[in-house]
């Protein structure tokens, strides 16, 4: 039994700015445990031997590599420690540690940090979730595939079942980090993750949080540094006799938002220190390249709307071309702001008026484009109505779209770059 007191959860200096190496696979003939999954429990005399048992037996049967099962007891005061030192000393690859403080987050963070195995898990000890979706979690890190692997009650091929109190709260929150951190995983707080330790050395001196917030804070900092988390749908089952605080974690998330986007917005997270390096994704498009052309696509559409409605609104008092050239000056600059936001994750005003004049730059191949395109219909149809103006008008903004979008990612808003050649 080891017990871990407070000094032993003294962050470790924070990294340095040199890359994570590129993602590799783990050999097939590994010596030590691939996999140690952390089983945290507070107070969990009733459920905690038959969860590490089950999940002990599933591990055997159907995990191919070694694997170590850990018991991070929070405090307890009841029958829990003396269960867990009889499961340690009866299943094979199974250990306990005892921590002085309660909080979920400081159990994994501590669990995580001693272990040696190259994939670290958790999952809750009411096995709210199937455990056959546990090898699909932490394929994809020992692949090489991902950094981070979730499982998410809220994906399509998700099957759950709990109250209506749970679902609706579970879904405000996710809903809320989604509008407040721009966050674009699915569901933050499924008791049921998986993390590279490569990766997990560098996530956990940036993790604040030591109790329910744990979980969130560290997917949204490996986000916004641009690894890559992987989503498993799964079966889950909500546990009546949850020890969750609704009330008080609630509150306690609503301020970790608010610190963790203080600190988003300020810079003061090392994040380039995450990041992977150049040849990550070997034949494959450039990092982040598709969702870049989404979300950009998506901007570049409402923008096209507001184009159109502006070109039809001052094209009467105004003329085609003024028309054309305002409405498109008014909806380049809205793109701009919007695209530095959205696509390609740029927030505070750093470096904005810059943006803005090079967003009008490229605005100006747009304006070549479209202007270019009246003046030639105009030259072969002079009778052309408004209707073919409008066609004419969108084929062009197509093409002027597909431009902006290459300058943008190149020249506006170029890759950051640091010692190591560091990709987004």
């Amino acid at each position: 039994m080891r017990t871990v007191r407070r000094s032993a959860l003294i962050d470790r200096p924070i990294p340095g700015p040199s890359a994570l190496p590129r993602r590799a696979p783990l050999p097939a003939h590994h010596p030590e445990p691939v996999l140690d999954v952390v089983v945290p429990v507070y107070n969990e005399e009733n459920d905690l031997e038959p969860c590490v048992r089950r999940l002990h037996a599933h591990l055997g049967e159907t995990f191919p590599y070694a694997f170590r099962i850990t018991i991070a007891d929070n405090a307890s005061t009841d029958a829990t420690p003396r269960i867990a030192a009889r499961l340690a000393a009866e299943l094979p690859g199974t250990d306990w540690i005892r921590l002085a403080e309660k909080g979920r987050g400081r159990a994994l963070h501590t669990a995580w940090s001693r272990s040696r195995a190259p994939v670290l898990a958790y999952l809750d000890v009411d096995l709210s979730t199937d455990l056959a979706a546990l090898l699909p979690l932490v394929a994809p890190l020992i692949s090489g595939h991902s950094d981070i692997a979730i499982g998410t009650r809220l994906a399509r091929g998700s099957q759950v079942v709990r109250g209506p109190k749970r679902e609706i709260i579970s879904r405000c929150y996710n809903g809320l980090l989604r509008s407040t951190l721009a966050v674009r995983f699915s569901d933050a707080q499924c008791g049921f993750k998986a993390v590279r330790r490569d990766v997990a050395e560098r996530l956990l001196p940036l993790v604040e949080d030591r109790e329910w917030f744990f979980d969130t804070e560290l997917l949204v900092i490996a986000e916004r540094a641009g690894l890559r988390i992987h989503e498993v749908p799964v079966d889950w089952v909500d546990d009546p006799d949850s020890r969750v605080h609704i009330l008080s974690t609630a509150l306690a998330d609503l301020r970790g938002m608010a610190r963790l986007g203080r600190a988003l917005a300020g810079g003061r997270l090392p994040l380039t220190a995450l990041r992977r390096r150049d040849g990550d994704l070997d034949g494959e498009l450039p990092a982040g390249l598709a969702r870049q052309a989404v979300r950009f696509a998506a901007v570049g559409a409402a923008s096209t709307l507001c184009y159109l409605l502006l070109y039809t609104l001052l094209r009467p008092a105004t003329g085609a071309q003024a028309a054309n050239g305002l409405a498109l000056l008014a909806s380049a600059i809205a793109n701009t702001a919007a695209n530095r936001r959205l696509t390609f994750g740029v927030r505070g005003r750093d470096g904005a008026l810059r943006h803005q004049l090079k967003g009008l730059a490229a605005f100006m191949v747009g304006l070549a484009l479209t202007s270019g395109s009246l003046a030639v219909l105009h030259h072969l149809a002079p009778g052309a109505g408004h209707r073919v103006e409008l066609v004419t008008l969108i084929a062009a903004n197509l093409a002027a779209t597909l431009l902006r979008f290459l300058l943008f990612r190149a020249w506006v808003f170029p890759a950051r770059r640091t010692t190591g050649s560091v990709s987004p």
